[in-house]
C-alpha cells in the first residue's frame, strides 16, 4: 500500500463508521409494498455472501464518496445524503450482470416484514417496489453497474458492482473510499465488542492520489482536482453544489479553467436543453431532499457559473440553458412561496408605450459585462369599491 494514498482510522472514526453501519435505514416500497428495515452491515455481508456462493470474484467492498468523507471529517460539518457501497467485482461478461441483478433482488426479499407471503413475489416485482434505478455500464475503460434501492428521504442505498470505472472521484473532498471488509469480519465474530483497547483496522483511501492533501482540502472545504478533462458532465452541478455548501476553490487561478472544461463537458453529455433540464431536476431531487430552502441558492450558482465560464455554445443556445435555470429558480419560489433575496438582483423600469413616440418601445437596459437580469412582476390584487346598494 502506498503511504501517499492511504491511511488508518482513528478510533473516533472507527466509531464513526460502526454507527453509520449499524443504523437502521428505511427502504420504501411503491404503492401498498411494506418499508424494508435495513442496516447497511447486514445487507453488504449477506450481499457479498451470495455474490461469492455464485461464483463472483469479490476483491473487497467499500464505502465511497460523500459517506466516507462524512466518516473523516463530521466535525466539519461535513454531511452526506447516499449510502454509496462499492463491491469491488469481475464481471467478465454479461452473464455476471445478470447474476448480480438477481442477488440483490433475492437478498430483498429477505428483508421484508414477518407475515408477508413471498412466495408469489418474484424478482420483478420487487424491482419494481423498491429499486429507484438500475444502471449498467459497459465499454473500454469502465465496466460497473449500479442499484439504487428507494428512500423517500433522499437517503438511497447505492450498490455499485464495479470491474473497472476510469475515473472514480470528481473533486478531491469526495475521492476517499473506506475498505469496510475488517468491519465485516469482526462483525462476524459474535464475541467480539467495539473498545478503544482493540478494534479492527481500517483504511481509507484516497483515489485523488495523496490522502494529506485531499483531507487538508476536506478539514478546509477547498475545491480541487486533478485531470479535470476526465470530469463527466454531473462534475458541474457536484461542483456548484459545493459551492452552495460553503465550499471555496483552492486555487482562483486554476478554477475559471476548470468551470470552462466542467461547462464543456456538461453540454457534451447533455447537448439538448430539454437533456439538461432532467439532469438537473434529477440533481435536485437526489441531493436536495430535506434542503428545499437551497434549491434556488443552488440554481442560481449553476446560471452564474455556466453564464461566466460557457465558451463552447452559441449565443443563443447559451441563452436557452441560462433561460431554462432562470424558470426552474423562479418555479422554486413559487413552490416554496417565498421572494428571493434581492441583495444581488438589479430592477429595471419601462414605462408604457405612451410615454414615448408613437410605435416606439424603450428598451431594457442591461449592465455589460453581467448575466441578463432576472425580472421579477409582483401580484397587485386590485380592489374595487362598491355603493352599499350594488352589493
Amino acid at each position: 500500500m502506498s503511504e501517499i494514498a492511504f491511511s488508518n482510522l482513528t478510533w473516533d472514526q472507527v466509531v464513526i463508521l460502526d454507527r453509520v453501519l449499524s443504523e437502521v435505514i428505511p427502504i420504501h416500497g411503491r404503492g401498498n409494498f411494506p418499508t424494508l428495515e435495513v442496516k447497511p452491515k447486514h445487507i453488504i455481508h449477506v450481499v457479498k455472501d451470495q455474490l461469492i456462493e455464485q461464483g463472483i470474484i469479490v476483491k473487497d467492498t467499500r464505502l465511497n464518496g460523500s459517506i466516507a468523507s462524512y466518516i473523516l471529517a463530521s466535525h466539519n460539518g461535513i454531511t452526506y445524503k447516499d449510502l454509496d457501497i462499492i463491491f469491488g467485482v469481475e464481471l467478465p461478461n454479461d452473464q455476471e450482470f445478470h447474476v448480480v441483478k438477481n442477488i440483490v433482488l433475492g437478498c430483498l426479499l429477505d428483508f421484508l416484514p414477518k407475515g408477508v407471503k413471498k412466495e408469489k413475489i418474484t424478482l420483478r416485482i420487487m424491482k419494481e417496489a423498491y429499486v429507484q434505478k438500475m444502471v449498467k455500464v459497459c465499454n473500454k475503460y469502465d465496466r460497473w453497474s449500479l442499484i439504487s434501492l428507494s428512500n423517500n428521504n433522499g437517503k438511497n442505498v447505492e450498490l455499485k458492482f464495479v470491474n473497472s470505472l476510469r475515473r472514480q472521484f470528481e473533486f478531491s473532498v469526495d475521492s476517499f473510499q473506506i475498505l469496510l471488509d475488517p468491519m465485516l469480519d469482526f462483525y462476524c465474530d459474535k464475541n467480539a465488542k467495539l473498545a478503544q483497547e482493540s478494534y479492527p483496522v481500517v483504511v481509507a483511501e484516497s483515489m485523488y492520489g495523496d490522502f494529506q492533501e485531499a483531507m487538508m482540502h476536506l478539514q478546509n472545504k477547498l475545491i480541487a482536482t486533478r485531470k479535470p478533462e476526465e470530469i463527466r458532465g454531473g462534475g458541474l452541478l457536484k461542483y456548484s453544489n459545493l459551492l452552495v455548501h460553503d465550499f471555496k476553490p483552492a486555487s482562483e487561478a486554476q478554477i475559471k479553467n476548470l468551470e470552462r472544461y466542467m461547462c464543456s463537458r456538461f453540454f457534451i453529455d447533455f447537448p439538448d436543453v430539454g437533456e439538461q433540464q432532467k439532469k438537473i431536476e434529477s440533481y435536485l431531487h437526489n441531493h436536495f431532499t430535506g434542503e428545499e430552502k437551497s434549491k434556488y441558492e443552488y440554481l442560481m450558482t449553476l446560471r452564474r457559473v455556466v453564464s461566466e465560464s460557457t465558451v463552447c455554445l452559441m449565443g443563443h443556445e447559451r441563452r436557452q440553458t441560462i433561460n431554462m435555470i432562470t424558470f426552474m429558480a423562479l418555479k422554486v419560489l413559487g413552490e416554496q412561496n417565498i421572494l428571493p433575496n434581492t441583495d444581488h438582483v438589479t430592477c429595471f423600469y419601462q414605462p408604457a408605450p405612451y410615454f414615448t413616440g408613437e410605435r416606439q418601445y424603450p428598451p431594457y437596459y442591461g449592465i455589460p459585462g453581467l448575466p441578463p437580469p432576472i425580472f421579477f412582476r409582483p401580484y397587485y390584487p386590485m380592489n374595487f369599491y362598491m355603493p352599499n346598494n350594488m352589493k
